[in-house]
């Protein structure tokens, strides 16, 4: 019995080893995901703070005409849910879906009508399988933010708004704090809402304080500047607009993949030491039936010699 015993448990701490492999290896592949995801984060935060703030000062002296900044009354709202395409990330696809129903449901019982742009896989299937209406999906960005992928989010969102299926449009997706922590963010994207004016004014949408550029975090409150512009401002809306909500996904689909990546890395660190105190605990436990074995072995030994 106590053979057997011993038997099982070799090969539990075998399997709980190897299950530790897997883990230890995927951690190392989240860690180096993330330093490529946060390099990039950080290369387009300083471009979207200026592009915000560009944006801004064109707004301080008066916005109008473009089909992106028209603001008309809510019936039909679309949200664009950013979540993984797998798993073992811990809680944050889960914390990213609770918000976009809770944001969903909440439209709903406005009167709104609603749909999911759903980017990933796990918010594809989550609202599918619960009759959300689905207008559009990918499940194949695999953790990895590019312009080209910003482009086809945003250029089909662009669309939908100014054919006018729908009236408004809101990212949800996780804002990066840091590797441990992850913010479920959501915020309107459509219409364009310009960032208040301002000398360098504007900070990247989903950019905290600490993440921005000291020229930028440091500059104090002063008057508006007075630019002139080449072209007209109407000729610059036309190219800015379509950059800012282009350049608005991008960096929502960088901070959201920074944190996939975080999240997936502190899980997988989680689990690796989690098997570890596994094994010791199972081989204390396996040299504790071993030694009852012996020690049982020598009794019989001792006493089949002393009846002798």
């Amino acid at each position: 019995m106590a053979g057997s015993g011993i038997k099982a448990i070799n090969k539990r701490i075998r399997s709980v080893r190897a299950t530790q492999q897997i883990t230890k290896a995927m951690k190392m592949v989240a860690a180096a995901r993330l330093r490529r995801a946060q390099a990039r984060l950080l290369a387009g935060r300083p471009y979207a703070q200026r592009l915000a703030g560009l944006l801004g000062n064109l707004a301080a002296g008066g916005l109008g005409g473009h089909p992106l900044l028209e603001a008309r009354p809510a019936r039909r709202r679309l949200y664009v849910v950013v979540t993984s395409d797998k798993g073992l990330c811990g809680a944050y696809n889960l914390n990213i879906i609770k918000l976009a129903q809770a944001r969903l449901d909440q439209s709903r019982r406005d009167g709104l009508e609603i749909a999911v742009y759903a980017v990933g896989k796990k918010a594809r299937d989550y609202f599918a399988k619960r009759g959300y209406a689905i207008f559009e999906a990918h499940a194949d960005f695999g953790g990895e933010a590019n312009a080209d992928r910003a482009n086809l989010v945003a250029n089909r969102c662009m669309r939908a708004f100014e054919d006018g299926q729908f009236d408004e449009v809101h990212l949800v997706y996780a804002r990066f704090v840091s590797t441990l922590t992850q913010r479920p963010t959501a915020r309107p994207l459509l219409p364009v809402t310009p960032p208040p004016g301002g000398p360098d004014g504007g900070r990247a949408p989903g950019a905290n304080a600490a993440a921005a550029s000291p020229s930028v975090a440091g500059a104090p409150a002063t008057a508006q500047a007075d630019y002139i512009w080449e072209p007209d401002r109407a000729a610059l809306l036309q190219v800015l607009m379509p950059l800012y909500a282009r350049n608005s996904v991008y960096i929502a689909l960088c901070e959201s993949f920074a944190s996939e990546h975080g999240a997936r890395m502190a899980s997988m660190s989680a689990a690796t030491d989690n098997a570890a105190e596994l094994i010791d605990a199972l081989t204390l436990r396996r040299n504790r039936e071993r030694q009852a074995g012996i020690t049982q072995e020598l009794s019989e030994i001792v006493g089949g010699a002393n009846a002798l």
